[in-house]
């Protein structure tokens, strides 16, 4: 990516609904150009498609939590069979599939803290691949909603 790529996609990242010519018009350039980068970048896979922002509270979420599982036997068929299943749980965010001590991190929501232990209970305890599981509530979730490339990694001396 070039620094017209960077600043198209850093644009994008803050406000996802720019018209091309706003954009055209922030960057300088003509929205021809801009609209021919943009489409490029979708095309390469740097930009993966837009969505909307929602707020949990308003979807009676309003508990989160991350939960680290572990699995055995850790086979492909198992790990595979896990991922699947949990992500279509209505209750989960994301599923990240972790090296260490842990092998998922699993973000869920929740009503309320009883809906929570009654979803923990009903879908963690009751499958055989689970060996273990621990809960952490979330108090507050944050995330930086725009990402720069980072620099090229240098030699360490």
């Amino acid at each position: 990516m070039d620094e017209l790529d960077s600043a198209i996609v850093h644009h994008l990242q803050a406000d996802g609904r720019l018209s091309n010519r706003a954009l055209a018009e922030k960057l300088g350039i003509a929205p021809s150009t801009c609209l021919e980068r943009t489409r490029l970048l979708h095309k390469r896979g740097i930009i993966q498609g837009y969505r909307a922002q929602v707020s949990l509270r308003a979807l009676n979420r309003s508990v989160q939590a991350m939960v680290f599982t572990q699995v055995r036997p850790l086979r492909r068929d198992v790990v595979a069979d896990f991922e699947r299943s949990v992500t279509r749980l209505p209750e989960v965010v994301s599923v990240y599939t972790m090296a260490g001590s842990d092998d998922f991190l699993v973000h869920v929501t929740a009503q309320d803290i009883d809906h929570l232990h009654a979803f923990l209970l009903d879908q963690f305890t009751n499958r055989r691949e689970i060996v273990s599981f621990r809960t952490s509530i979330i108090y507050q979730h944050l995330t930086n909603p725009v990402l720069d490339p980072l620099p090229p990694e240098t030699e360490h001396l």
